[in-house]
């Protein structure tokens, strides 16, 4: 199967995914800070929050804001575990060219080391 076609078949089961539960999951999804003032109501009535939020977006642009926040660091992770395998396979793949004779070059290319002067 051609690398092309695998990835449209992932993307395919990522978006069925995410559909499904959402056609046939009958519920409000609620979030645990209308919860958390509820309790606090019954805890202590006399409770006053300290401040107001300036804005207060509708329901969906909210759920929407959440998603691209978790988005965003989903990505932010997803670039460092990245960068740190690849600074790995990199430091492999110089340790392997040291131990088998060769060095590697910023290019990627392969110098010989006794073409090296001084090396014996």
């Amino acid at each position: 199967m051609k690398r092309s076609t695998q990835n449209l078949w992932i993307l395919f089961a990522v978006v069925l995914l995410t559909v499904i539960p959402l056609l046939f999951v009958n519920g409000e999804f609620g979030g645990a800070d209308g919860e958390a003032e509820e309790l606090i109501g019954t805890l202590a009535p006399s409770y006053e929050p300290w401040f107001s939020p300036w804005f207060e977006p509708p329901a969906e642009t909210e759920s929407m804001l959440f998603a691209l926040q978790a988005a965003i660091g989903a990505g932010m992770i997803g670039y460092v575990f990245g960068l740190l395998r690849g600074r790995s396979s990199k430091e492999g793949s110089a340790g392997k060219a040291a131990s088998s004779g060769t060095a590697v070059t910023g290019k990627g290319s392969k110098k010989r080391q006794d073409s090296v002067p001084g090396s014996s």
